[in-house]
């Protein structure tokens, strides 16, 4: 059985969205059970109005909840017993294999990293996620935020770190493709920081094709894209961004007259499945890659269907069992290097 521990009072809303997430994931996954961490009435009183399979639930009391403003030092000092804090102890104690939560990303990163530790040689986790690309293929992108100022050294262990997510999530991928992201495919192009970096993936024992463009995200050209928290921050912003503006488009032209309803009604095959390819909360679940132990970060604003993609992608990576694989990837690329 596949346990998970749960921050129920994280997020945006809270219990209105991880209950419902938590019984739909429950009822489509018979080999898994939640552990649900926060105030054990409100939790219940929830998880009993969505019909939820209490049989696969425990739920474990927990006194205060992290705001989504709180600074991340303070919540990690002062909120010992926050349902965050408490989900990822369960992480650390053996008796969840992840822990999912849709708070404070500062204050879970801080939280995770100073209960869980990191993976031996490396400096600091990075946020990665898989995005949509071409022929539904998928491509990990990493940092999306939680380093924003990284020398070459850690660039070289976000792709190394990556490489074994897709090898572990991918298996039929074993030389997954790393590019890093810049602002030209040349090699004297970008920072002095990332034509470092790219001499460091030159010669390390990593499947590096070179620079690539934000064009070629979505191109199925790399199955990993590396990049600063800086810049893969405001990429992951921009592609939410515009999956919503075009949404919103589309719609607008299919609403505006009686003919455009019209084509519309026909066209509802092909515009569902577009609708569904670029739904982000298809993508929703971020793992913060390098801890020695899975935590995911959900969307804070998300809605249940968001949240429930999260706890399927803490599920899909317990299944994966990675942990050790990186651990002795980045011991063996970076003594490689002498890094």
């Amino acid at each position: 059985m596949i346990t998970i521990a749960v921050d129920a009072m994280g997020g945006d809303n809270g219990l209105t969205v991880t209950a419902p997430a938590a019984a739909q994931f429950l009822q489509r996954n018979a080999d898994a059970r939640l552990i649900m961490v926060g105030d054990e009435t409100a939790v219940k009183n929830a998880l009993v109005k969505t019909n939820a399979p209490l049989e696969r639930i425990e739920i474990v009391h927990s006194t205060e909840v992290v705001a989504m403003d709180e600074p991340p030092q303070h919540a990690l000092k002062n909120k010992k017993d926050s349902s965050m804090r408490v989900a990822i102890n369960l992480v650390k104690d053996g008796k969840a294999a992840a822990a999912v939560s849709a708070g404070n990303t500062g204050a879970l990163m801080a939280t995770a990293r100073f209960v869980l530790k990191t993976v031996s040689g490396i400096q600091h986790p990075a946020i990665a996620k898989f995005l949509p690309a071409k022929d539904d293929q998928l491509v990990c992108a990493l940092d999306l935020g939680a380093n924003v100022d990284c020398p070459s050294e850690q660039l070289l262990q976000f792709a190394i770190m990556g490489t074994q997510l897709v090898k572990a999530m991918q298996p039929e991928k074993n030389k997954p493709k790393v590019g890093l992201l810049n602002v030209g495919t040349e090699d004297i192009k970008g920072t002095d920081t990332v034509k470092a970096a790219y001499s460091l993936l030159k010669n390390s024992h990593l499947n590096f094709i070179g620079n690539v463009e934000g064009s070629d995200i979505f191109s199925g050209k790399v199955d990993v894209i590396v990049c600063d928290g800086f810049v893969g921050n405001i990429v992951l912003k921009t592609i939410e961004g515009t999956a919503g503006f075009i949404g919103g488009m589309v719609k607008d032209g299919f609403t505006q007259s009686l003919y455009a309803k019209w084509v519309a009604m026909w066209s509802l095959p092909i515009l569902k499945k577009f609708k569904q390819k670029v739904d982000p909360r298809r993508f929703n679940g971020a793992i913060f890659l390098g801890l020695r132990g899975i935590v995911i970060k959900s969307h804070g604003g998300t809605d249940a269907v968001g949240f429930e993609y999260a706890l399927l992608e803490a599920y899909k990576e317990i299944k994966a069992d990675f942990i050790q694989s990186l651990e002795q990837a980045v011991e063996q690329d970076l003594s490689h290097l002498d890094v």
